[in-house]
């Protein structure tokens, strides 16, 4: 129960920031849709940072907004034998060699990329 109570604190604090970030975007307006950048070694689980949004929205003008997330895969390049690879599985290694020593170019993104606000 606790990893559960502390999975959806995670996606809580998550919700706040983006419900913060577009409501001072909106500038006053109503928002329609926000869109979302989430890696996939950010751990974020889709369902529950939609219910999270959902609820923290109430009584903002990001209330009724759409959520929309794009999952992100993890990518690294191996500092061994240079090899790029997607990262599915932890702990994280290199497809090519093996190797642990690598350098994440994707998946850790955390992002509000788009606002799709009401006409003024």
């Amino acid at each position: 129960l606790s990893a559960v109570r502390s999975g959806l604190l995670h996606e809580l604090s998550i919700a706040e920031s983006v419900v913060r970030i577009a409501s001072r975007q909106a500038d006053g307006r109503r928002v329609m849709k926000v869109q979302m950048k989430v890696g996939y070694l950010r751990q974020v689980v889709p369902s529950a940072l939609t219910f999270g949004f959902g609820l923290l929205a109430e009584g903002t003008p990001v209330e009724g907004a759409e959520l929309e997330m794009e999952q992100i895969p993890a990518v690294g390049k191996c500092r061994l034998c240079g090899v790029e690879s997607l990262l599915v599985d932890f702990p994280l290694q290199c497809g090519g060699c093996g190797s642990f020593d690598l350098e994440i170019l994707e998946g850790e993104e955390l992002m509000v990329e788009s606002l799709e606000l009401e006409e003024a």
